[in-house]
C-alpha cells in the first residue's frame, strides 16, 4: 500500500488534473500508524523472544 499510495501521490503532484491530497493524506496516516505501532510490535516481540 505504501508503493501505491507514494506513486499516486507523486503522480499526483506533476499531473494537474490527477489528486495529489487524497493519497499524499493517506500515506502521512500509514506512516504515522505505523510509526506508532511500530515500537510496541518490536518490544511485544524482544519480550517474548528472551522467554
Amino acid at each position: 500500500p505504501v508503493l501505491i499510495f507514494g506513486v499516486s501521490a507523486s503522480y499526483g503532484a506533476v499531473a494537474d488534473p490527477a489528486p495529489f491530497l487524497q493519497p499524499f493524506l493517506i500515506l502521512a496516516a500509514l506512516t504515522l500508524f505505523l510509526a506508532v505501532l511500530g515500537p510496541a510490535a518490536a518490544a511485544l516481540a524482544l519480550r517474548h523472544g528472551t522467554d
